[in-house]
């Protein structure tokens, strides 16, 4: 038995418990692994995740994918350190397929990651409202990029993508609402996760993917 295997399972029966409607989600995925997807990713450092999450703003994870690629082909086959992205033209970036605006953000964050105000240790070190507010300190990170930082990088146990498009169709098919939910409907329905609104939301994105359940 894995070391997380048991905080999983505590995780998981907490959740059946406090929603029906994720109890039923849940028993239809017995084999269902929250981090799955990230094996189809290239190996992701705090900085390499960062660029992931700009690129995906408002992206599939498909387009994005298709866009972390092309990246690596610019840096001998792998996602490239702060160093070496400031050092590179900036308009690699642009030939990747992310705009003008990603590609600043993209940069901005390098050049804080070299200056040593922002690290993964550091990061790993933050509380997640800490993180937060260190990342979104720099223009063109919001709220949802940071969570999803905090979600990916840090496997952090109560993160809430209260403004993700995707998994507001998630919630609005799973839990029969005639409209997509609001945020802050989202927001109230997410307190019965605590303190386990990531695996909530994993969830719940497995079911959008495989049609409901």
């Amino acid at each position: 038995m894995t070391e997380s295997a048991v905080p999983d399972r505590k995780a998981r029966a907490f959740l059946r418990k406090a929603d029906p409607v994720l109890a039923r989600i849940i028993d239809a995925h017995p084999d269902f692994r929250p981090r799955a997807w990230l094996d189809e990713l290239p190996p992701l450092d705090a900085f390499g995740t960062l660029i992931f999450q700009v690129a995906g703003q408002q992206l599939s994870v498909r387009a994005t994918r298709t866009i972390l690629s092309r990246v690596e082909e610019h840096f001998g086959g792998r996602l490239p350190s702060p160093t070496e992205l400031l050092a590179a033209d900036p308009h690699v970036l642009r030939e990747s397929g992310m705009s003008a605006r990603k590609g600043e953000t993209v940069r901005a964050l390098a050049e804080r990651f070299v200056d040593g105000r922002l690290s993964d240790e550091a990061l790993s070190q933050m509380t997640d409202d800490e993180v937060e507010a260190v990342l979104t300190e720099v223009p063109g990170i919001g709220p949802w990029t940071a969570h999803g930082f905090l979600l990916v990088a840090l496997d952090r146990p109560d993160v809430f993508l209260s403004g993700d498009l995707a998994l507001r169709r998630a919630i609005q098919r799973a839990y029969g609402l005639d409209h997509p939910p609001t945020e802050e409907e989202m927001l109230e329905l997410a307190q019965r996760w605590r303190p386990y609104r990531s695996l909530a939301v994993s969830y719940l994105f497995a079911s959008e993917y495989d049609g409901g359940t």
